[in-house]
């Protein structure tokens, strides 16, 4: 299976992520910290209003990925000084584990190349073992663990993970 990506420009495309992001983080992140810090995080940033802020003025690119004319889940990137940061990489469920994770995680790679960046780095949950091996598959390492407050009680408790381009 071929993956394509295509950069998140306009409002409908906005939309189409926020109705990804409420897919996949319903189906896949309430086991893992359950429905109310769902329900936080897809309010506070994966909303609509948040993520046309972060195309429009924070320098965050967001990528549908796309299986022929289907949508089947996006990315989100941000070109730091050092490093790539990923942001966001999420599929539908159904198309996880078919190699389309690896193909933009290419993608990335090679945009970390074009800007002359060393590394993609990416925080991941640490109870989400199933992204942490997918992310070792392709070469990523764990540099570092960190636990963000990001409001109303709420943390994000996270390796750090690297690869080097």
């Amino acid at each position: 299976m071929k993956a394509t990506l295509a950069r998140v420009l306009t409002r409908q495309q906005i939309e189409v992520v926020v109705k990804l992001a409420q897919t996949i983080w319903t189906e896949h992140y309430t086991p893992i910290i359950g429905k109310d810090q769902v329900t936080y995080m897809l309010r506070t940033y994966h909303s609509f209003q948040t993520i046309s802020n972060e195309v429009d003025k924070k320098n965050i690119h967001y990528y549908l990925i796309m299986q022929e004319t289907k949508t089947i889940g996006y990315m989100g990137i941000r070109l730091d000084d050092e490093s790539l940061f990923l942001s966001k990489i999420y599929l539908l469920e159904e198309e996880r584990e078919h190699g389309l994770g690896s193909q933009a995680i290419s993608f990335a790679k090679e945009l970390a190349s074009s800007h002359q960046l060393p590394e993609i780095r990416l925080t991941v949950n640490k109870n989400n073992t199933n992204a942490i091996t997918a992310y070792k598959h392709v070469g990523f390492e764990i540099v570092a663990d960190i636990c963000t407050d990001i409001g109303e009680g709420y943390v994000m408790d996270d390796h750090v993970m690297v690869l080097k381009v």
